[in-house]
């Protein structure tokens, strides 16, 4: 077993001319399996089965190992065999059709209340720059826009005596979004600002140029804007985040959230059900009088 797997990675330097980063993953990976043969005494790659695979998982899942580099074993080995298949030392693949436990999928990170006033409430100078910036951060916050649809925003999609815009979503799907009285404010400071500019074309957010702000130059004044308010970096969908966790907090209304975020699936929508449990599950430790855990060396 081990003069094929040595010809599989001879194959992979070689032939594929993977880096070297790229090759010691796949040794490793490969090892684990190897390993794992021998505890279970086998003597051959045709003599690997679904189920001895399904143990090594279930083992490594065990010992902390991460979804993700439980998938990347399984997909080492089905490199493996195709490259076995091929050389006729093999014809099957024990990986086919498994998959590695689900991990825990990763929460967004959000701006509590607080945090998103302190951003939103500083003083605002009286120039194109700052009253541009401070618009697009408000109509983030607002309406919960993605980056793209902010950066493909026009001004006939905006109607701010009725607050509302109308964007364009994933799929070409249109959604129309109240647009709140502070974000109204920021553009009815910022769109005299951009008459004078002398636009190119319809974008509400432009450089001085005239020239419509593309995704990179919106993220670099979004991550301007965390520094200089609130000492950190800040990226625009943790305002969109922010936006659907506070309103799903006061609110309690998933489907609505669903609609204005212009989410397909409710499940996407849900992981903030989880965010907004985080923090009841906070306030309730810290004001119960009978919810402090104990530490868990106290615990029996």
């Amino acid at each position: 077993m081990h003069a094929e797997l040595d010809a599989y990675l001879q194959h992979l330097r070689n032939e594929r001319q993977v880096s070297p980063h790229t090759l010691d993953g796949y040794r490793r990976d490969l090892n684990k399996v190897l390993e794992h043969c021998g505890r279970a005494q086998l003597q051959s790659w045709s003599a690997l089965k679904p189920n001895h695979l399904r143990q090594l998982v279930a083992e490594q899942h065990r010992k902390g190992q991460s979804s993700r580099s439980l998938a990347r074993i399984l997909s080492s080995v089905r490199g493996l065999y195709r490259y076995l298949n091929g050389e006729g030392h093999c014809s099957h693949d024990p990986a086919a059709g498994l998959s590695p436990p689900k991990g825990e999928r990763r929460l967004p990170r959000v701006l509590d209340t607080d945090r998103a006033m302190q951003l939103l409430d500083g003083g605002v100078e009286d120039d194109f720059i700052a009253r541009r910036d401070q618009a697009l951060l408000e109509l983030f916050y607002s309406s919960g826009l993605r980056l793209s649809e902010l950066v493909g925003l026009n001004l006939d999609q905006l109607d701010l005596p009725a607050g509302l815009v109308q964007v364009l979503g994933k799929g070409s799907k249109a959604r129309v979004l109240p647009v709140g009285r502070k974000a109204r404010d920021a553009l009815e400071a910022w769109l005299p600002l951009r008459a004078l500019a002398s636009p190119a074309d319809g974008a509400v957010f432009i450089g001085k140029q005239g020239r419509r702000l593309g995704a990179r130059a919106v993220q670099l004044r979004v991550r301007e804007a965390g520094v200089r308010e609130l000492g950190q970096h800040l990226h625009p969908h943790m305002l969109r985040h922010s936006f659907a966790s506070h309103l799903l907090e006061s609110s309690q209304d998933l489907r609505s959230v669903q609609e204005l975020l212009g989410h397909a699936d409710i499940g996407t929508t849900q992981i903030y059900t989880h965010l907004d449990f985080q923090h009841l599950a906070k306030v309730y430790d810290q004001a119960h009088p009978r919810a402090k855990r104990r530490p868990r060396s106290e615990e029996t």
